[in-house]
């Protein structure tokens, strides 16, 4: 219990610093433009696109794609229903984030989670050079603390569910 207590401490308090950020005016806008970014549009867009293109075992990363986005949005969805961790605007007296979230619970990010899983995905089937789509996952994990929609914790444990879902995923299918 002392360990929850001390993780949750360090939360409110990078929150604190983070979200303080956030309030600045040339922030704002980067993080909202960021936080949109992760709303799951990409997770249709770049398969579509390297099918398009041609762009060889495009096929696979469709189908891994596919696979993980069903585990991860199941065990996202299991976790953020059943732990209910409140957001910190509901959590955090006198807090208000700086836009509305779809929903009430916070734990995990399932923004973080999702842009994780596509740029491990993207690094795991095209290499290296993709290994750039994890600043763009930072940036939305980030987004979601500078918004305050999100304690920290929640974005790093969606990132790495993400992460993982994506290596598991890929396992299933023989890619890893």
């Amino acid at each position: 219990m002392k360990l929850l207590i001390a993780i949750h401490r360090l939360d409110l308090q990078l929150l604190a610093r983070i979200f303080s950020q956030g309030e600045r005016r040339m922030v704002r806008p980067l993080a909202r433009a960021l936080s949109r970014s992760g709303d799951g549009y990409l997770h249709a867009l770049i398969p579509l696109l390297l099918w398009l293109l041609s762009v060889p075992r495009a096929g696979d990363f469709a189908a891994t794609l596919a696979l993980a986005l069903v585990l991860e949005r199941s065990l996202y969805w299991s976790l953020k229903n059943s732990l209910r961790r409140k957001r910190p605007q509901f959590a955090v007296p006198g807090f208000r984030s700086l836009i509305t979230a779809a929903d009430q619970f916070s734990f995990p990010s399932g923004h973080s989670s999702a842009a994780f899983l596509l740029s491990t995905l993207l690094t795991l089937i095209y290499g290296g050079a993709f290994a750039i789509v994890f600043c763009w996952a930072c940036g939305v994990a980030i987004s979601r603390v500078l918004l305050g929609v999100h304690f920290p914790g929640d974005t790093l444990a969606g990132a790495a569910m993400g992460a993982c879902t994506a290596l598991c995923a890929a396992h299933l299918l023989g890619l890893v």
